[in-house]
Order: C-alpha cells, then sequence, then structure tokens
C-alpha cells in the first residue's frame, strides 16, 4: 500500500501535491481521534475490568474463606459423628452382649420347657394342637359316674331330709337325747323312715354293684380295643399286660412316685 502511494505521489505534480497531502492528514486525524477514542474506550473497560477483577478477588476471598469455615466444620462434623459412632458402637456391643445372655436364658428355658413335656408325655399327657383324642359318644364310664353323681346328689338330699324330719321328731318330744333310751314305742313314721334309709343303702349297693359291673366292662373294652389289660396288684402299683403276651409273667409293672408325681416303670 505504501508503495502504491509513493507511486500516485510520484505522478502528483507539485501543484496536486498539497491537497493530497491535507486529505491525508485530515484522515491521519480522523485515525488519531479514531484511536483516542477507541483507547478512552479500552481505558474505561480496562477500569471497569479492573473493578470487576477486584470484586471478583474479594468474591474469591469470601469463597475461599467460607470455604475454610466449611472445610473445619466438616472436620468437627467428623469428629462428632466419629464419637457418635465411637458411643454408638460400644452402645450397640452392650445390647448385643445383652441379647446373646438374654438368648442363653431363653435357650435353658427352652431346654427345660422340651424336658419337662417330654416328662409330661411320658407321663401320658398329650398336645391337644398336634393330638387329636377320640372319646367314645357313649362312654359307659362316663355315663356311670354321671348315673352315680346323680344318685348320690338324691340319696344326699333324701338323707338331709330325713334327718330334718329326726330332728323335729326329736323336737316334739318323741325322742330324748339319748339315741338308746326311748319314751315311747317307735311309731309308723319312724318304721316308714328306717324302711327308706334301708332301700337307700340297698339301693347305694346296688349302685356300687353296678358302677364295679361297669368299670369291668370298660377295663373289658379297653382289653379288647387296646390289646392291654391294666390290673392294680397293690396301693399305688399297676401291671400293664399284653393279649399277645406269651406268658403271664410278661407284663410291665408301674408305680406311683408320690414325692415326684411320674410313674416310674420297673
Amino acid at each position: 500500500m505504501r508503495a502504491i502511494l509513493e507511486s500516485y505521489d510520484s505522478e502528483l505534480a507539485t501543484s496536486e501535491y498539497s491537497p493530497q497531502l491535507m486529505l491525508r492528514v485530515k484522515e491521519a486525524e480522523d485515525m488519531l481521534q479514531k484511536v483516542q477514542t477507541h483507547n478512552t474506550d479500552m481505558e474505561t473497560q480496562l477500569f471497569k475490568a479492573q473493578e470487576e477483577a477486584g470484586t471478583f478477588k474479594l468474591q474469591a476471598q469470601m469463597v475461599i474463606s467460607e470455604l475454610e469455615a466449611l472445610k473445619e466444620q466438616q472436620m468437627s462434623n467428623v469428629e462428632k459423628t466419629t464419637l457418635a459412632t465411637a458411643e454408638e458402637i460400644c452402645s450397640l456391643r452392650e445390647k448385643i452382649e445383652e441379647l446373646e445372655a438374654e438368648r442363653q436364658r431363653l435357650e435353658e428355658q427352652n431346654n427345660i420347657l422340651e424336658m419337662r413335656l417330654e416328662r409330661h408325655n411320658l407321663q401320658g399327657d398329650y398336645d391337644p394342637v398336634k393330638t387329636k383324642v377320640v372319646h367314645l359318644q357313649m362312654n359307659p364310664t362316663s355315663i356311670a359316674k354321671q348315673q352315680r353323681a346323680e344318685e348320690v346328689e338324691q340319696l344326699r338330699v333324701e338323707c338331709q331330709r330325713l334327718r330334718e324330719r329326726l330332728r323335729k321328731i326329736e323336737a316334739s318330744g318323741g325322742m330324748t337325747t339319748d339315741d338308746t333310751t326311748l319314751i315311747i314305742p317307735p311309731s309308723q313314721e319312724i318304721l316308714d323312715l328306717r324302711k327308706q334309709m334301708e332301700s337307700a343303702e340297698l339301693k347305694n349297693q346296688r349302685l356300687k354293684e353296678v358302677f364295679q359291673k361297669k368299670i369291668q366292662e370298660f377295663r373289658t373294652a379297653c382289653y379288647v380295643l387296646t390289646g392291654y389289660q391294666i390290673d392294680i396288684t397293690v396301693e399305688n402299683q399297676y401291671r400293664l399286660t399284653s393279649v399277645y403276651a406269651e406268658h403271664m409273667e410278661d407284663s410291665l409293672l408301674f408305680k406311683v412316685c408320690s414325692y415326684v408325681n411320674v410313674f416310674v416303670t420297673t
């Protein structure tokens, strides 16, 4: 460009050189004005940039201080968490030891209960949840017990009524306080009472015989159904004999021990 301008300048005459120079000077002044304006703008922008840099630096320092505070808080929280974790670990260990002791105690209690359950099973008890007991709808023993209880209650009521009548007779003067001495001969009512007492005793004897018969029938039914016969040899001693035993001596003897209340086989 400089060479082109110089060629233009060399081609111009002397008279034509001044306007061209004036034009170039004016262009140079305009360019200088633009450069000065640009420098001013750049200085303004630089000042703003410096101010923003100062603000950013201040914010960076504040952020750094906040970061340091957060780091210190985090370290303190970590220390507190470590202490809390150590305390929790100690408490958890204590709880584990307590639970272990409780487990051992429950295990011992369970073993004791299992031994008791086994002993009850040996005594003839059963678990109603796991074992189903079949009862006879017309159990002769239950019927006989019920009949005997009803008849005994009737006899008790009748004896009480007879005692009341005798007490009334004594109060009326028909009998002295001494039962062996009578003021007057026995009346018809006393004879009737005696007959009723004899009848009640006879009825009681018949009930005993019926009850013994029912017991024998029940034992025979048990012998036929289960194949075992139960006999009472002496007091608190029972003999269990199987129907398939080859000899009469082939039996099991059970004795009730009162101090432990269990059956012991011999």
